[in-house]
């Protein structure tokens, strides 16, 4: 089975965006919709074309791509009034989305009774892996519907395929932020701890780079949107809290207690309510730096 030409795309935002760029690039036809006109207008300027609403992408398209914010707003889109459910093309749904595990499943048996295929695949890699095409992509559902799927998956980044059962991928991604939340927060606020004993931030990153502590925060959140104190990573607190939120509601419904990922979840709540839900989420190490009275402010950023 080869994978079909003429995609449908729903969710043109910092993520949705860098990848129709690249199904585009990759020579396939992708018809596009989001409630934000300017959004649109400016892939359109790129070849792909406008649809009116969810279902007018699912009338001419056989496999439909999501990227949205939030599992309700998944589930609006795909099985609410003039949804992707209600399309007359549609056969396959692939959910780029953090929506967790429940929301895959409601959405996998909502689709199911218009005879539509959905294909959980949340993504890791951020704007700058979307961008390049080196996004981590989980994979579950039908083994038939992933191997069919590998032409676009491939434009997009490295895909693994996690299971058969709906919400299994799901399940690995918010496994995969809370990890990186948690590494986010605690290279954080031992960066801030060094600062306040007097070293350098810039030496103390070369050394945790060299040794056993390194993780992606450490060799790239940090050096790039912190020490530059830009924090532009592209990623917004609000979102993040509800990824760990999602991770947090799974473990409870498994009985079990999440305690270093608790501590990296209040933390990310506190510094969300100083900040608002926009804040990047690399602003997280201000509100440790607030209450400890330092700024780790690497020689990328200059002097004050």
């Amino acid at each position: 089975m080869t994978t079909e030409k003429h995609l449908g795309f729903v969710g043109i935002g910092r993520m949705g965006t860098p990848m129709v760029e690249r199904l585009l690039n990759a020579g396939f036809k992708v018809t596009i919709y989001d409630t934000q006109p300017a959004a649109l207008q400016a892939l359109a300027a790129k070849g792909a074309v406008i649809a009116q609403s969810p279902k007018a992408v699912a009338d001419t398209a056989a496999t439909v791509l999501v990227s949205l914010p939030t599992p309700d707003i998944v589930l609006a889109v795909a099985l609410g009034d003039n949804g992707l459910a209600q399309g007359k093309a549609v056969r396959t749904v692939i959910d780029l989305s953090t929506s967790g595990s429940q929301a895959a499943r409601a959405l996998a048996e909502g689709l199911a009774k218009h005879k539509i295929q959905s294909v959980d695949c949340p993504v890791s890699g951020g704007v700058t892996g979307a961008g390049k095409g080196t996004l981590a992509l989980m994979v579950s559902g039908p083994r038939a519907s992933f191997d069919a799927l590998q032409e676009v998956l491939a434009v997009l980044g490295k895909s693994v395929y996690v299971g058969e059962q709906p919400g299994m991928a799901q399940t690995m991604k918010v496994i995969n932020n809370l990890i990186s939340v948690t590494a986010l927060s605690v290279t954080s606020e031992l960066l801030v701890m060094g600062v306040k004993a007097g070293l350098d931030p810039d030496i103390m990153l070369q050394i945790i780079n060299s040794g056993s502590g390194r993780s992606n925060a450490s060799e790239d959140k940090i050096p790039r949107f912190v020490l530059t104190r830009n924090f532009d990573f592209g990623f917004a607190m609000g979102l993040s809290a509800k990824d760990v939120r999602l991770c947090h509601e799974e473990s409870e419904q498994l009985g079990m207690q999440l305690r270093v990922g608790e501590a990296a979840r209040r933390l990310l709540n506190d510094a969300r309510e100083k900040f608002g839900d926009t804040a990047d989420l690399t602003e997280i190490i201000r509100y440790i730096e607030a209450e400890n009275g330092v700024e780790v402010r690497g020689k990328a950023a200059g002097a004050k």
